[in-house]
């Protein structure tokens, strides 16, 4: 089991920046790929970012690329999702989870998954 747990989302303005962290514990968070999604009110999640084992890959959805980072610190057992130029459209609950897929993409299958945080933009 991998317990995830994320933290850091809250209110902000349009234009503004935030950074969400998940804290991993439980098995070895090196031996999982993690991603990162978010479900915006009245619609289906979605993927956001993913992030290979050793970070050496990152994947995103192309409308995110450049105002979204991925990253993870595998010393520390956490992953870190930092957003800038917020926009309204960016309000949601967003989730971190793990796969042991090797490639943490939109398809691969997760096998655990946080609670949530949310994230609201302010126009």
């Amino acid at each position: 089991q991998v317990q995830l747990v994320e933290s850091g989302g809250g209110l902000v303005q349009a234009g503004g920046s935030l950074r969400l962290s998940c804290a991993a514990s439980g098995r070895t968070f090196s031996n999982y790929g993690m991603g990162w999604f978010r479900q915006p009110p009245g619609k289906e999640r979605e993927f956001v970012a993913g992030i290979s084992r050793t970070g050496g890959n990152l994947y995103y959805i192309d409308s995110l690329k450049g105002r979204f980072t991925i990253s993870r610190d595998n010393a520390k057992n956490m992953m870190y999702l930092q957003m800038t130029s917020l926009k309204p459209e960016d309000t949601a609950v967003y989730y971190c989870a793990a796969t042991t897929a090797i490639i943490a993409g939109r398809n691969s299958k997760y096998d655990y998954w946080g609670q949530g945080t949310q994230v609201t933009v302010s126009s």
